[in-house]
């Protein structure tokens, strides 16, 4: 953590927002950006993000873990940027599996309870879906003042 910035200032701005942008590395380096919607555990300091198996992040992330996530403020003046090494889930199979249990859990800690549970368990497997576990090891910005 930036040690002139205190973590819980830089990391609250995860809990208090559920949007942000993901960055992972594309085969040449350059940064790939995907505005994604975010869970964040602030005791194990974890960004969970739901992705499908076949969009370029979640190649990006097979090849080369490492990865950012950005988050800003409304009035876009306080700002963190959380670094670390993602890990993925296993891709949805049934809608049963514990993958379809994570990415539920991830569901309620963004939107809260889902109006038909069968169908989002369903369409969980039919669009391959994976949970990105960002694990955030380092994080500078701009916290409130």
């Amino acid at each position: 953590m930036d040690e002139k910035v205190p973590q819980e200032a830089l990391l609250s701005l995860l809990q208090d927002t559920k949007r942000g942008v993901l960055v992972t590395l594309k085969r040449d380096g350059r940064p790939q950006l995907s505005n994604v919607l975010h869970a964040y555990d602030p005791e194990e300091r974890v960004i969970r993000v739901s992705v499908t198996a076949d969009r370029a992040k979640t190649r990006n992330l097979v090849r080369d873990p490492r990865a950012a996530y950005h988050v800003t403020t409304d009035d876009g003046w306080s700002w963190t940027a959380a670094e670390g090494d993602a890990e993925l889930s296993g891709v949805a199979t049934d809608p049963y599996d514990e993958v379809v249990e994570e990415l539920v859990d991830v569901y309620r800690a963004i939107s809260g309870e889902h109006g038909d549970w069968q169908e989002y368990r369903a369409s969980m497997v039919a669009d391959r879906r994976r949970v990105v576990r960002l694990h955030v090891r380092h994080a500078y910005g701009q916290p409130r003042h």
